[in-house]
This record gives C-alpha cells, structure tokens and sequence, in this order.
C-alpha cells in the first residue's frame, strides 16, 4: 500500500497518542521526541514526514546519509516556502573512524559514539566546527553483534568524552534485540536509566546530560515508561 501524507499522519497521530498514554502510566511530565527513520524510504516519504511537522531524520548509514541529506537540500533549495524549522539529520548507526569526516557537516547529532578512539576523531574532524552533539552508545543487552560501549566501562568513557572540547555530550544510547514482545526490551531500558542516573549522580556531562535515546517502533511504549527522552522510530510511521 503507497504511503499518503494522509496515511503519515493518522501514524504519527496513534504513536504521539501512544506516547500520551505511556507517560501517564509512568507519571511523567517532560517532552519526549521522535526521530523519524528513514532507511526504507525515499524522498518522496521524507517530504511526506517534512508535511507532517516532523524536523528530525535519522540514518543508520553513512553513504546514505550523505545521498538524502543531498537530495533533501536540493529539493528544501528549490521549494518556494521555506520551512518553518529546518530539518536536522541524526546518525543513529555505527559510525567508522574513516566516515567521521564525511558525516560532521551533515548532521546535528551523533547517537552511536562508543569509543575514545572515535571521539579523538570527532575531536580533530570537529576543529573550527564548534561543539558537536553526541551521545554514548551503550550494549546494554550484552549481544556479540551489537555495537556499543560495555556498561561497566560507560561512566569512564562518559568522563573522557567531557575533557574534549568539541564534543558536548547529551545522552546515552542503546539498541535492543529485533522482538515481537516489547517486555523483553525493559530490561535493557532500565538498565540504560539506571547508568543515566549514575552519571548524573556523578556530574558526568553536568547539566547537559539529558538524554536517553532508546525505544524503536517495536518497543516505544515500554521505552517512554522507562524514561526514554528520544525515540527513533521508522516502521510504525510508513506502515
């Protein structure tokens, strides 16, 4: 079935309501966002996502990163009314030492830093550039395959990350196993929020240190009840 803005929008509405509800169960208060994936889809959806209000894109790999976030500047250049806020790219997958270069003047934040050798890099890509936003990217479900910083080594990488000077760390965040039952992914959630507030208990990133990027379209509900501030979110969006 063709996505329609129409068809986007009754999807962003069910998960802003879903959302809605999971902060109620947990008695939260605070905004939670969406990044909006979008690795299955062209820029006719991106458009579509950009119609919808949404601002913030995320990609899962470099090369096609560069490729959208081209083809979406040539199509923003040509597009008669400006949009209100302009559109921010999230690197949300593994990042190489050798594409760092490629993806700083591209992106707004990096979601999947995890390790001292990569924030060196980021550190002299980032010369001249300012601050650039991070977060520590975390293996809190201990799989061989997934990427990410062990947990019991995040509080010191967290502090090594904050004596670089262009890197300004925002966050954490974590990867769950691909599941149809949303329960097994707490587990992991609560394991993020409880090294979250660990280091805010130590005044790692000071007050900078708000964000938890966790929960995909598998598991934003459980996400928001355990505290996540940023959902990345795809497939419930197009479906």
């Amino acid at each position: 079935m063709a996505v329609t803005k129409s068809r986007i929008a009754g999807n962003l509405s069910r998960i802003r309501d879903n959302i809605a509800d999971a902060r109620a169960r947990s008695g939260r208060t605070d905004d939670v966002s969406i990044v909006a994936v979008t690795k299955t889809v062209g820029l006719d959806e991106i458009k579509l996502l950009l119609d919808a209000g949404m601002t913030e894109l995320g990609e899962n790999r470099v090369q096609q990163l560069q490729r959208r976030a081209e083809e979406l500047n040539g199509y923003l250049q040509r597009k008669r009314n400006p949009l209100p806020i302009a559109p921010r790219w999230h690197m949300i997958g593994h990042l190489q030492r050798n594409k760092v270069k490629n993806v700083l003047p591209i992106v707004g934040v990096i979601h999947s830093l995890d390790s001292l050798r990569l924030a060196e890099e980021i550190q002299a890509r980032a010369e001249g550039m300012g601050q650039i936003d991070v977060m520590l990217q975390v293996n809190c479900s201990k799989e061989p395959q997934k990427f990410g910083c062990a947990v019991g080594a995040a509080m010191h990488l967290g502090e090594m990350i904050c004596t670089l000077e262009n890197l300004h760390l925002i966050g954490l965040m974590t990867m769950t196993p691909i599941t149809r039952d949303a329960e097994k992914s707490r587990p992991i959630f609560v394991r993020l929020r409880e090294l979250f507030e660990e280091m805010c208990t130590e005044r790692i990133g000071g007050d900078d240190l708000k964000e938890l990027s966790m929960g995909m379209s598998q598991d934003y509900s459980v996400a928001v009840e355990e505290g996540a501030t940023i959902l990345r979110i795809g497939t419930a969006l197009f479906e």
